[in-house]
């Protein structure tokens, strides 16, 4: 039983969904603090222009409150990035795709919510949308750092963790392994598609490969791959 834990983000990049097509069960962590600049509430698009962030609005700037407590500062705050989605996807053939999973989110609805909906509608379009999906408010289970992080995995069941590369400053892994969880990273490496301006990025959102492919073949440019702890490790020595 693969698990997946990853704090809420605004229709993310290929390589999240790559992850969540790895996933059995996914666990949305909503109850931390939300931390100012990540990508909760940010991703990138790709236009004619260069790439611009598409931003969601915060009250108070989000500061001390957990992702799950985050509220917008304005109105009706997803209209503008429609229209910078609709500018930057206009000569995209799949466009009207891209634009119909966008609208599909509950825009109205609190804005953690709004945020978890759009990633796994994006999922759920590619067709990698894990069958079982939770949250850390829903599972109450208590800890600090990895502990808490083994403690998840544990209590939906899960065999293997698949964590992102910042699990390696400071996961213990043959905690895990003691636990009967083996940890395993993701191995990045989404292939191109077809983008209007050179040069190539796949750091953009997931959005842009939904507009430029036909639906029935995105889910292919994700490759999703993952790798042992241990062959991360080497890797990360033989890089620095």
């Amino acid at each position: 039983m693969k698990v997946v834990i990853s704090q809420p983000m605004y229709f993310p990049w290929v390589g999240f969904l790559a992850q969540m097509a790895l996933a059995d069960v996914f666990i949305w962590l909503d109850d931390v603090q939300f931390s100012k600049g990540s990508f909760t509430n940010r991703v990138q698009v790709k236009t004619a222009r260069g790439v611009k962030w598409m931003s969601v609005p915060l009250e108070n700037r989000g500061s001390f409150r957990r992702i799950r407590d985050l509220s917008a500062s304005l109105p009706n705050w997803h209209l503008s990035h429609r229209a910078l989605l609709e500018q930057a996807f206009r000569s995209r053939p799949h466009s009207v795709d891209a634009l119909a999973v966008f609208d599909e989110v509950d825009y109205a609805a609190p804005l953690c919510d709004a945020l978890v909906h759009s990633a796994e509608t994006m999922a759920s379009a590619l067709g990698v949308l894990p069958a079982k999906r939770t949250s850390t408010t829903e599972l109450d289970v208590e800890g600090r750092s990895w502990e808490r992080v083994l403690k998840l995995v544990k209590a939906v069941g899960g065999t293997e963790y698949i964590s992102g590369h910042g699990g390696l400053s400071y996961l213990d892994h043959e905690a895990f392994e003691a636990a009967g969880v083996s940890v395993s990273y993701m191995d990045y490496a989404p292939h191109p598609w077809p983008q209007d301006e050179a040069p190539f990025t796949p750091y953009v959102t997931g959005l842009d490969l939904i507009a430029s492919v036909p639906l029935i073949e995105a889910r292919n440019y994700l490759n999703p791959a993952r790798i042992d702890w241990r062959e991360m490790k080497t890797r990360k020595q033989e890089a620095t």
